[in-house]
């Protein structure tokens, strides 16, 4: 009996000594791990100026350059934020488009000569950018009390098709940093929630970025946002 406990108790100690070597080999190994983590980010501006533009990956973990570029000083909409197995910080532009972060700016910043990139159609373009020249004449109208759309017929039809799939028509429907009826970020209407300016920047942004509201609800048929 005494022999049994002796060996029993020789098992364990060998077994809780190997179990610390492990323990101690991964502690002190120090490997990242690729991961997405909370975004901070509801939009960006490309701030890489050494070529004008920035390159899009298929994603964060084995980055493969998409043939997609980024103008600087172009803003747009982020999905995600993730860190790749080396401490790098990347930004999915949406529908796994990712950008590095170190060569954006976090928020919105105006620069009325310069207008965005638009990927081809037959990319997946990434959601909901904005011109810097739309951006700046918005910021001029805030004080605007009423705005007429030029859009009508069929091109009414889609943008009001676009409202309903987006907020049911509200003006006053929100979703995080999206705001109203068309669900534009927040940083877009520049703090004027008013109708009319939901209008006019709605209407400036599909024609900046689509060219057409029936094209932007082609769109979203698509890929389920514009």
């Amino acid at each position: 009996m005494k022999i049994k406990s002796i060996l029993v108790k020789s098992i364990a100690v060998a077994a809780m000594s190997v179990t610390g070597l492990v323990v101690a080999n991964n502690a002190g190994s120090n490997t990242a791990q690729a991961a997405i983590v909370q975004n901070d980010a509801s939009v960006v501006t490309v701030n890489y100026v050494s070529n004008n533009s920035i390159s899009v990956y298929n994603n964060y973990e084995n980055p493969v350059a998409t043939g997609q570029t980024l103008a600087s000083n172009t803003s747009w909409k982020v999905i995600k934020t993730a860190y790749d197995s080396k401490g790098h910080k990347w930004y999915d532009l949406g529908k796994n488009q990712w950008v590095r972060a170190k060569y954006v700016t976090i928020g919105y910043h105006a620069v009325a000569t310069q207008t965005q990139t638009t990927a081809p159609a037959s990319t997946q373009a990434p959601a909901q950018s904005q011109t810097q020249t739309q951006n700046t004449q918005t910021a001029s109208n805030t004080s605007a009390s009423s705005y007429t759309s030029n859009a009508s017929g069929s091109e009414a039809s889609a943008k009001a098709w676009i409202a309903n799939r987006e907020s049911g028509g509200s003006y006053s429907a929100s979703n995080g940093q999206y705001v109203g009826k068309y669900q534009l970020s927040a940083s877009y209407l520049n703090g004027d929630y008013s109708a009319a300016n939901q209008e006019r920047v709605a209407d400036n942004y599909v024609k900046s970025r689509y060219g057409s509201w029936s094209a932007a609800k082609s769109f979203w048929q698509a890929n389920g946002w514009y």
